[in-house]
């Protein structure tokens, strides 16, 4: 590889996330070696309600009620301990320096300096590697391949963890699996969004948001949140099951054992057998048009993903958020026991970009649908958008069209759609292409 493209710095800062609470931002500052031009790139690293037991290890004081400590330290990590072995490495070599990282840091899980310090450092050298080519971010990484303009999952409705109210279901999506663009997917959703609000707002219900900036009324049943969604859809103009259809996040792998049940709802108390969960959702798929369920089941039931594949994959994405943890081992796992049929992609779960990529690769070969997606402590940072374009994952999920951490990602695919295939909204709203090539199988 001809070196020309030098990194000569790394540093590390706090910054907040969309929750408030610190996280880390790494730059990276490159020189080019022909005419000594200095280059910056940079990337702040999301952070998640809690740490899944199977990824990587974020460093971080969580006992810290406002700055945390451990995010400091993460963030002095960047320069006392990587500035010296990146130090004069060329910053297109992306294996090389994950593997710097990675071996600097000597654990599989990331706990010595924390995937959010390693993984802050590879986005960055991605960055500013980019930036030094004068290349889009989504072209760098991806080439002349990356051109898939993702189908977005949108975040409407709120519960679990996520929202105060009674629900435990985690996430209420909708995705425009009729819309012919980005462009007129993210437009069919914001109305469908704006008219829920109204719909709630005029039967005295709450119109506050969640941390993903879905609505969180006071429900009182799963069910009647996905009527009330239906209700939207329909009251938008759409038609369900053909132009728009419901995802939902389930995140049952906090919903803990209790006695001889093997699932419990924590705000609902009700319980189930893996069985009895399993009808739960073959029956949900029968009565609505489901695209796909994430997280339907805990992270250990092997033998429960391998019956609700078995019995749902053919019509609807089971996909595995806790159950793979962007892990390639994890997922070879799955593929081994035929387990779910979906992944879903977070960078950070892993700790580097290259690992990431490989998760994505090692999915698509054995014939698993890639889902790019956000953290619940996002920033105005927008690398996820020109990733899930680069890698073709045909699938992203970046929260609701509220909140400037969410609108930032979609407001950056918008752009990257427009200088692929110049999209054009006529009076109407319906996008104008010359050809079908953004179309998703």
């Amino acid at each position: 590889m001809v070196e020309y493209l030098k990194i000569v710095h790394a540093r590390g800062r706090q910054v907040l996330d969309s929750r408030g609470n610190p996280t880390v931002e790494a730059t990276v500052t490159v020189r080019n070696c022909v005419d000594g031009e200095l280059t910056e790139g940079s990337a702040i690293v999301p952070t998640s309600a809690g740490t899944g037991e199977y990824e990587a290890v974020e460093l971080r004081d969580h006992s810290a009620a406002f700055w945390g400590k451990g995010v400091g330290t993460a963030a002095e990590n960047i320069e006392k301990y990587l500035q010296e072995p990146l130090a004069g490495t060329e910053v297109t070599d992306q294996r090389r320096i994950d593997h710097i990282l990675m071996e600097t840091d000597g654990t599989e899980d990331k706990s010595r300096l924390g995937a959010n310090v390693l993984l802050g450092v590879s986005l960055a050298c991605a960055d500013a590697a980019a930036k030094a080519l004068h290349t889009p971010l989504y072209r760098y990484l991806g080439g002349v391949q990356g051109q898939v303009m993702p189908t977005p999952m949108m975040n409407i409705l709120n519960g679990g963890a996520h929202a105060s109210n009674a629900l435990d279901v985690q996430e209420f999506m909708i995705v425009p699996v009729g819309a012919g663009s980005i462009c007129e997917g993210i437009q069919w959703c914001c109305e469908i969004y704006h008219t829920l609000k109204k719909i709630l707002s005029d039967r005295g219900l709450a119109t506050d948001v969640g941390d993903e900036g879905g609505f969180a009324p006071r429900l009182s049943t799963e069910m009647e949140a996905i009527d009330f969604i239906m209700e939207a859809i329909r009251a938008a103009g759409f038609m369900p099951g053909r132009d728009v259809c419901i995802s939902l996040d389930v995140a049952a792998n906090t919903w803990r054992r209790n006695g001889n049940n093997d699932y419990c709802m924590p705000k609902q108390k009700r319980c189930y057998s893996t069985e009895e969960l399993i009808q739960e959702w073959e029956d949900l798929a029968d009565k609505y048009p489901v695209f796909s369920l994430e997280d339907a089941l805990g992270a250990d039931d092997w033998e429960g993903w391998r019956e609700l594949t078995r019995r749902l994959g053919k019509k609807t994405l089971l996909v595995g958020d806790a159950l793979f943890a962007t892990n390639p081992k994890r997922l070879k796992q799955g593929i081994k026991k035929e387990a779910a049929n979906a992944i879903l992609i977070k960078p950070g779960q892993i700790g580097t970009l290259s690992q990431t990529m490989e998760a994505v690769q090692l999915a698509k070969e054995n014939g698993y649908r890639t889902i790019l997606s956000h953290r619940s402590g996002e920033s105005e940072d927008s690398f996820i958008a020109d990733l899930a374009v680069a890698l073709n994952t045909g699938l992203i999920k970046t929260g609701a069209p509220s909140r400037g951490e969410r609108t930032a990602k979609y407001n950056q695919l918008l752009r990257i759609e427009e200088e692929l295939y110049g999209v054009k909204v006529s009076a109407h709203g319906n996008p104008e292409r010359s050809d079908n090539s953004f179309l998703n199988e």
